[in-house]
């Protein structure tokens, strides 16, 4: 499959953006007030935006709801509809853009969106394109028990299974591993 530059970018804007939602109660939201909104849209480059508010705060985690669903949805057509939801809301305008010193690519948001309908037309279509292109079961959670971190698994043979092999990966290998040691110490 391949992925453009632009189609990256949105897909991991909307990682970090799902991953900004508390895991539990006792975990702080990413997004907590506006300046932590402020941050996540500099830091990802997020262009077109205007002077961010509470209301955008509020429609921002609105949304990061509704994609958190996309990467818990059980089959293509869930995920297609929610998608099409988040698309359809944003009021989608396509058109070409260089801007930023970058190539010609497609920006899904109208002019003069909101940051929230910016976010589900270039996320919501980058995540379509998985859909469209059968990969829908690409976008994942994190399969160790105390991770729920969201990720796209661009592996080669589909195969990945945690948010980050170094922290959630060597984690429980090293617990399976010594579990097995244990057994056989016995």
């Amino acid at each position: 499959m391949l992925i453009t530059h632009d189609t990256r970018c949105a897909l991991d804007t909307v990682v970090d953006l799902v991953n900004t939602a508390p895991e539990e109660d006792t975990t702080p939201d990413g997004l907590r007030d506006v300046a932590a909104l402020v941050d996540f849209v500099e830091s990802h480059e997020i262009s077109d935006v205007g002077v961010l508010s509470e209301f955008d705060l509020s429609a921002v985690r609105r949304i990061r709801g509704r994609f958190a669903s996309v990467f818990a949805a059980p089959d293509a057509r869930a995920a297609a509809n929610l998608i099409n939801e988040l698309v359809a809301g944003a009021g989608t305008t396509p058109r070409l853009t260089d801007h930023d010193g970058y190539d010609w690519h497609v920006h899904y948001f109208a002019p003069g969106a909101s940051v929230a309908d910016h976010l589900a037309a270039d996320c919501g279509m980058a995540l379509a394109f998985f859909v469209v292109a059968g990969e829908q079961e690409r976008l994942r959670r994190c399969e160790a028990p105390d991770c729920r971190r969201a990720f796209v698994d661009l592996s080669r043979n589909r195969s990945r299974r945690y948010c980050d092999s170094r922290t959630c990966g060597n984690r429980l290998h090293v617990a399976a591993y010594r579990a097995r040691r244990k057994e056989a110490a016995g």
